[in-house]
């Protein structure tokens, strides 16, 4: 086991490092200058003496050749320090504690959600196969995959939001502010965000179960005489959540890369919001910072998920 996570960690380190190069100079290769940008959304270009602009090109490091700003950024990570946000003019690591816990406790909600209604679901379809949960799950969940999130999100702010007036159209609260109005607000975000994990769980749980209901062991314990509900939770379940707890950690990925379009949508000040208006701004180390923080987050996942396959199935031993 030592030496599988061993070895799994050093695998990641060199992924996480070819997923800096890659960002790092993908950013760079866009057209138009970050400090112009900056410059000019502030005051006019030609108001600023030239050697105030050459002093912000030196704050910002970008007067260094392009692997020395690299080598730069990494070293700053290494010690903690992304770096300072050119259009916000303040430390990224800021930005990220006052953004990146609105994003943890959507996405938290959303992998909750999107986890446990996709299971349940979809043990249902698969234990009811042919039957009339089957005929109704199924379907739902092709459309569940397909539907935009972007656009689902804009019908429901026009039917709850602004026909009925049932739920707030944007922004956020904290839960500690104000429980109901926060609970309130995160109605909408949370369904969008989990629409996609609820219908692929239960594509994939409906799956495994009908495969694993199917195996020699489970025909046994029927044939025992054993309830429903004993043989599917005691017996069926633990192996058939083994590829859905596969499923479960890469959809991580997917909601991260999902709040870009939810906060921008429901005006919730995350770090989606805050990475689409850095990518306006060419704001490097920002967009840097977030994708050094996603990528991170979803090789840590991938490694928990392969932990939990020897929780699930003893069978299933690292070498």
């Amino acid at each position: 086991m030592t030496t599988y996570i061993i070895r799994r960690i050093f695998l990641a380190l060199i992924v996480l490092i070819i997923v800096t190069l890659i960002v790092f100079f993908l950013m760079r290769l866009l057209p138009g200058d970050p400090l112009m940008i900056f410059v000019g959304q502030q005051s006019s270009v030609q108001a600023m003496p030239p050697e105030q602009i050459e002093a912000l090109r030196h704050e910002f490091g970008l007067d260094k050749n392009i692997m020395s700003q690299y080598f730069s950024w990494v070293g700053g990570i290494v010690r903690g320090n992304f770096g300072s946000s050119i259009y916000y003019h303040e430390k990224v690591s800021k930005l990220l504690a006052q953004r990146l816990p609105i994003t943890a406790y959507i996405g938290f909600l959303s992998l909750v959600f999107g986890a446990l209604i996709g299971i349940i679901i979809g043990i249902w379809a698969g234990v009811k196969r042919g039957k009339w949960p089957d005929k109704v799950i199924t379907p739902l969940t092709y459309v569940g995959i397909t539907i935009p999130v972007f656009w689902l999100g804009i019908l429901m702010i026009y039917f709850f939001g602004l026909m009925l007036h049932w739920l707030p159209t944007n922004g956020y609260t904290s839960p500690f502010t104000d429980f109901w109005l926060s609970t309130r607000q995160l109605v909408m975000p949370v369904i969008c965000s989990s629409l996609f994990a609820i219908a692929a769980n239960a594509r994939q749980m409906r799956s495994s179960m009908l495969e694993t209901i199917g195996q020699d062991y489970i025909r046994t314990a029927w044939a025992k005489g054993l309830s429903e509900r004993v043989v599917v939770l005691k017996h069926a379940l633990k192996n058939s959540l083994i590829p859905v707890i596969t499923l479960v950690g890469m959809g991580i990925g997917g909601i991260l890369g999902g709040s870009v379009l939810v906060e921008t949508v429901f005006s919730i000040p995350g770090v989606g919001r805050l990475m689409v208006s850095s990518i306006f701004g060419q704001d490097y180390v920002v967009v840097q910072a977030i994708t050094f923080v996603i990528s991170v987050t979803i090789l840590l996942m991938n490694l928990l998920v392969d932990l939990s396959y020897g929780f699930l199935d003893p069978r299933i031993r690292y070498g």
